[in-house]
């Protein structure tokens, strides 16, 4: 049985990631992919599996080949995911820029 991966998953791996932003480019075959890096044919397969796995990229069989896409709608689960952390963060700073103030006034 196949476990489900999210998209945290498959970004947190280097190259994971830099797959991913060689697809913002475009459509690339796996064979493509491969003459980036440095590792086995085989283990950029495996990279792609978890990808695919994640739904971060689409395979589409063309003639013989299959070509990689990028699913930017999955990305946008990251960016949500981030935005939602940014906003907790930021209030979080304004929380502690008030104690600052506070502490300034009470100095005084």
């Amino acid at each position: 049985m196949k476990t489900r991966r999210d998209v945290f998953q498959a970004i947190a791996d280097p190259t994971r990631r830099a797959i991913i932003m060689l697809l913002t480019v475009g459509a690339l075959t796996p064979n493509a992919i491969a003459e980036h890096f440095n590792s086995s044919r085989q283990a950029v397969s495996k990279h792609l599996q978890i990808l695919s796995e994640c739904e971060i990229v689409r395979q589409e069989q063309q003639g013989r080949e299959i070509h990689y896409h990028l699913n930017a709608d999955k990305m946008k689960e990251i960016e949500k995911w981030l935005e939602q952390f940014k906003q907790l963060l930021a209030k979080k700073f304004n929380q502690l820029d008030n104690v600052l103030e506070q502490l300034k006034l009470n100095r005084k």
